[in-house]
């Protein structure tokens, strides 16, 4: 085995040039893997985000509700039937919209997605508050702003006022972290703040939220809600969760578009490394012959050149990686982060190491096909 990386690392670092152009390719490939799978993972996150956060066993949503996004109004009447069933303890409204902003100083209006919601503990509150209270939304025109569109916003501390919708809105708390998938400001509002913001008749809701009673069985209830809600859905969070991805990544073509572009990089890297090891192998075709006429077995041979395709996956992934982590690092406060997880990286360094393999293959072939005599015919 130490002769094997001995002669490949040899062979690897001989044709400096050549080594440049393998490594490029490598690099290359799984930076750009990394950015779109990064953005994929993170698209994915921020598509459920408020799904995650809501403190909810069940959800009441119109008939056909695709994403957390896009819903009708519920007639209200859903609420009173909810609470009469057993096992059920609590329903929360929730009303979402996308309303108009118009930043302060008669500035110019932008679009922001609003979410009202009871202030209480099983509404859907704002999280990660780094100024002023998820509470102080009881106050009048309060609403809850992410730190990351003050500038989006025309704004710039706690306190500010803008108006939503020709009403006045003041910022009575601003997080860290909350973005949305689509760009667009998200803003945070009390039920009854989110109903006037959007419009939206008192009563009515886009959905409804619903705890239940310590003990309950969640299938039973929810068979029991289902059966007397009529037109209206009641899905568990995950199934939420699933729609609103299923939309979103592959409904839009958005997360295709990002999944093909991380395709096409596999492609054009495995091709310039495929490239650069089959001239290397040609190149040093007189070696392998060599190698054979004193008795190395084809298999030997082949292990030569895989362990050349692990060596350039090594420095290939340990240059590519860094590019990575220091992308992530500098979008950490952009509107759509790329991420990297664990399993992503280990995931990206398996691939790596598949597509150097793979790309090995057009060497192997050519070396399979060495007559040792050809060391004497020279």
């Amino acid at each position: 085995m130490t002769l094997t990386v001995t002669l490949a690392s040899r062979n690897l670092f001989h044709d400096r040039v050549r080594l440049i152009a393998t490594v490029v390719g490598i690099v290359f490939s799984i930076v750009l893997v990394t950015v779109q799978l990064g953005v994929f993972v993170s698209f994915e996150r921020m598509i459920t985000t408020m799904i995650d956060h809501a403190q909810a066993d069940l959800w009441i949503v119109p008939a056909e509700t695709k994403s957390f996004e896009g819903s009708a109004l519920l007639s209200g009447r859903e609420r009173f039937r909810a609470l009469s069933v057993a096992g059920v303890a609590e329903v929360s409204p929730v009303v979402v919209g996308y309303a108009s902003w118009r930043k302060p100083d008669g500035g110019a209006s932008i679009p922001v997605f609003l979410v009202g919601s009871p202030v209480g503990p099983a509404g859907l509150r704002p999280w990660n508050v780094i100024a002023g209270r998820a509470d102080d939304l009881t106050m009048p025109d309060g609403v809850a702003v992410d730190r990351s569109y003050f500038a989006q916003l025309g704004i710039a501390r706690l306190g500010a006022t803008a108006e939503i919708g020709n009403q006045k809105a003041r910022v009575v708390a601003v997080t860290q972290g909350i973005r949305s998938f689509t760009t667009m400001p998200q803003v945070f509002a009390s039920l009854e703040r989110g109903r006037a913001f959007l419009g939206v008749p008192a009563g009515r809701a886009n959905y409804f939220t619903v705890r239940l009673a310590a003990g309950a069985d969640a299938a039973a209830v929810r068979a029991r809600l289902a059966a007397g809600l009529g037109d209206a859905e009641v899905l568990t969070p995950d199934e939420f969760r699933h729609r609103s991805r299923i939309f979103w990544l592959f409904d839009t073509g958005a997360g295709a578009a990002l999944l093909g572009s991380a395709i096409l990089g596999i492609i054009v890297g495995t091709i310039i490394v495929a490239q650069t090891l089959y001239s290397s192998t040609k190149d040093h075709l007189k070696e392998f012959a060599t190698l054979r006429a004193m008795g190395s077995s084809c298999g030997y041979i082949l292990k030569v050149i895989l362990m050349q395709a692990l060596l350039s996956a090594l420095v290939g992934f340990a240059i590519a990686a860094a590019i990575g982590l220091a992308i992530v690092h500098a979008t950490v406060d952009a509107a759509l982060p790329v991420v990297m997880t664990p399993a992503l990286t280990l995931g990206l360094f398996a691939l790596t190491v598949a597509m150097c393999t793979i790309a090995a293959i057009s060497a192997i072939r050519v070396v399979t096909r060495i007559d040792p005599a050809t060391v004497f015919a020279q």
